[in-house]
């Protein structure tokens, strides 16, 4: 009996007009300059197991690492919500109970009348949930605060199977691995500290996002997915 490998890819359905239409509104968002009075807000967010020590860890010594038992016991689950502004270089995590509507809603009314409150408008990069909406406010707000929010805010979707032109992904993946990877959190709280902790430590690098994936790159290279046209 030979062994099969398997590997997983997001991969973009062959000649489809709609999934090249948002590639390129999306690329042509990361392609303006920055503008304070439009900033460019990419969001994306992932559920997370909560899992609490049956057995107190050994603690590392000179001689050997720290000391896990295999047995964990489930203790819930959590939602990270990552928000990045690429060309600001800032990022920030918020760990959640749930991942409804409600909740995201919550997160963008806070960013929208904090951090951007002075902003015209903020130019949002997501993927197309059905708890990315603008009906979302309303379940969360009253109307009156539900419309000034809504009109302060334009969404870029990303295509269906196209969520690598997330840059927010990117962020919540590279967050994973540096923090959350291999690790047990018991409860939002201690996940809370530890992502909040992460996301002050980069932001005080200043660590940017330089997007080099143009419109006339994908026209070359992803022409697959490009219709062809017949006269």
């Amino acid at each position: 009996m030979t062994s099969r490998k398997i590997e997983y890819w997001v991969i973009p359905p062959k000649a489809d007009g709609e999934f090249v239409a948002h590639m390129e509104v999306v690329l042509d968002t990361y392609a303006t300059p920055y503008d304070c009075r439009y900033p460019v807000l990419n969001m994306d967010e992932q559920p997370i197991q909560l899992l609490k020590e049956t057995r107190v860890p050994i603690p590392a010594t000179k001689d050997h690492p720290q000391r896990v038992d295999y047995e964990y016991e489930r203790a819930g689950t959590a939602s990270i919500f990552m928000f990045c502004e690429p060309l600001a270089g800032w990022r920030q995590v918020r760990v959640r109970e749930h991942r409804t509507k409600v909740d995201w809603a919550v997160e963008m009314g806070e960013l929208l009348r904090g951090r951007y409150a002075a902003a015209e408008k903020v130019i949002l990069v997501c993927d197309n949930l059905n708890t990315h909406t603008i009906g979302a406010f309303y379940e969360a707000f009253d109307p009156v605060t539900a419309r000034a929010l809504v009109r302060r805010l334009e969404f870029r979707h990303t295509p269906k199977h196209g969520s690598w032109l997330n840059i927010a992904e990117n962020e919540l993946s590279a967050m994973t691995r540096q923090c959350v990877h291999g690790r047990r959190f018991a409860t939002i709280e201690a996940l809370r500290e530890e992502t909040v902790a992460w996301h002050e430590y980069v932001n005080d690098k200043q660590r940017g996002v330089e997007w080099q994936f143009r419109i006339d790159d994908a026209r070359t290279k992803l022409n697959s997915l490009y219709p062809k046209i017949k006269i």
